[in-house]
């Protein structure tokens, strides 16, 4: 483990976040969800992601991306972490919508050289970050105990000159800590995949044009996201020590076997910007926070965003009716007239799939909470679908999510009541169509992961990087359905239900 002195400043010093409005959007993770945290990007927590390590199946990775959008080549000022925020990603393993572990990053900035404009002096080498001038470490805590301090965060991937042979580079900050744990910190290519450009106009999906408001032709989707980088956070995570119990988890119907997880930043409530430079005080102050992908754009309302960020998943009951009457449910019976009619109201099946979790496979009871529920139980999935239990493959989302579900299609689906075969010969849920095929074109990331931790892509250069918005492909390979065996097995595993709780 890197070893080194141990913070003396205050944790998550800050500055108060400015207030703007913004367009209401539709989908795009949490990329500028809501009106106040889109005036702070540093610590917008973009996407979540948490699912059992595929290369090493007694652990559980656990990802939060934040500062959404990274243009590339965006210097001379490059895309650091905060040193005045604090960054955490919280585990429940109880089901009381409560965090039993908290896992918190707080990171230092240190400049070589103020006498230059330069973010590398010369070309960056080795492991020690030879000439790099702007440089970033970082603590990590777990719940009151530090694990790791004086952590190196890689230089940003700026181009030929400066970050040649960038991941190596990269991968000598990927960090051994003492207790088993593995983490890294730094930019990473984007993950998410989505149509963003069709998406926000007036909701929109490219495939599906819907022709009584614009005379748009049929295309593919185009990844709105695609050529931009996010800061990422890793950690790799013995199960043991996230269950309730302390103890491994025997298979998918142990008691132990199901946590919820959500991440989110905090600042300190006060801030003074002076010629001297920041001072800041107070408590600190949630100001993002993340679970299901997706929630805070489509089911809480421009009035609520901000409150519902500051808000725990313990509170979440206040907003069920949002999940009950969808608002984007009414959207998509307006876009396309031609679908027949998705519910728009006693959305009971949103609730119970959103806020208490699949039944029989990661439900953590009654309790109304918005958390990534992950049923460590569940191996990984040998040939995986991006369709994750929609299509049979257990392993997916909404149980926990890997870097390629396709939660985009999956949730646009689930709101217009077209569940596909799967979920509905289970589950009685309705399974309209076409509305079973809707999609916004984007069915896998521009670039491909990596095979192990931190899984996440290299970050695109700033000196030759591809043209956003490319043409959505499928460079990522993911089946579209699970095995016949995968989807077999359900009544092994899901427990059997009332097919009236989800009406």
């Amino acid at each position: 483990m890197r070893t080194g002195s141990r913070r003396a400043a205050l944790i998550g010093a800050a500055a108060i976040i400015a207030v703007s409005a913004m367009p209401g959007a539709v989908f795009g993770a949490s990329h500028r969800e809501a009106p106040l945290i889109s005036r702070d990007p540093s610590v917008d927590n973009t996407d979540v992601y948490a699912f059992v390590s595929p290369d090493d199946p007694d652990s559980v990775t656990l990802i939060a991306n934040y500062s959404p959008l990274q243009e590339p080549a965006g210097g001379p000022n490059f895309f650091g972490f905060d040193e005045n925020a604090s960054y955490w990603i919280k585990v429940d393993n109880d089901g009381d919508g409560t965090e039993d572990e908290t896992f918190t990053f707080d990171f230092d900035q240190t400049i070589e050289n103020g006498e230059t404009y330069l973010y590398n002096t010369n070309t960056i080498k080795g492991d020690e970050y030879t000439n790099l001038n702007i440089r970033y470490t970082y603590s990590v805590t777990q719940n009151e105990t530090e694990i790791g301090s004086d952590i190196p965060v890689p230089p940003d991937n700026v181009g030929p000159r400066s970050t040649p042979g960038y991941e190596k580079l990269a991968t000598s900050a990927i960090t051994e800590l003492d207790n088993g744990m593995t983490v890294f910190a730094g930019q990473r290519d984007d993950p998410f995949f989505v149509d963003t450009g069709s998406i926000f106009d007036l909701g929109g999906l490219r495939p599906f044009n819907p022709a009584h408001l614009a005379p748009l032709k049929a295309a593919k989707g185009e990844d709105g996201l695609g050529s931009f980088n996010v800061n990422s956070i890793a950690i790799q995570i013995p199960i043991t020590e996230l269950t309730k119990d302390g103890e491994a988890v025997a298979d998918e119907k142990a008691a132990n076997a199901v946590v919820g997880v959500w991440a989110g930043a905090s600042r300190a409530a006060t801030t003074t910007i002076s010629a001297d430079g920041v001072t800041v005080g107070g408590d600190m102050v949630q100001v993002s926070r993340m679970g299901n992908p997706l929630i805070n754009e489509v089911v809480i309302p421009l009035a609520q965003k901000d409150e519902w960020n500051r808000s725990e998943p313990v509170n979440d009951s206040e907003y069920e009716d949002r999940y009950l009457k969808p608002e984007l449910s009414g959207i998509v019976n307006l876009l396309y007239p031609s679908l027949p009619d998705a519910r728009t109201e006693g959305r009971t099946d949103l609730v119970l799939l959103l806020l208490q979790g699949v039944p029989g496979l990661n439900s953590t009871g009654e309790g109304l909470y918005d958390m990534l529920r992950l049923n460590m139980g569940v191996p990984p999935t040998k040939n995986p679908s991006r369709l994750g239990v929609v299509a049979g493959d257990l392993a997916g989302f909404p149980n926990g999510r890997r870097l390629w579900d396709d939660v985009t299609d999956i949730e646009i689906r689930a709101f217009a009541d077209g569940y596909g075969k799967f979920l509905n010969q289970n589950f009685d849920l309705p399974n309209l169509s076409p509305n079973n095929t809707l999609g916004d074109g984007c069915d896998a990331n521009d670039v491909a992961f990596t095979k192990s931790f931190p899984y996440l892509a290299t970050p695109h250069q700033g000196y030759d990087h591809a043209a956003h918005h490319r043409t959505c492909g499928g460079k990522q390979p993911a089946s579209d359905m699970a095995s016949p065996a995968a989807a077999a097995s359900l009544g092994a595993t899901l427990s059997a239900f009332r097919a009236d709780s989800l009406r």
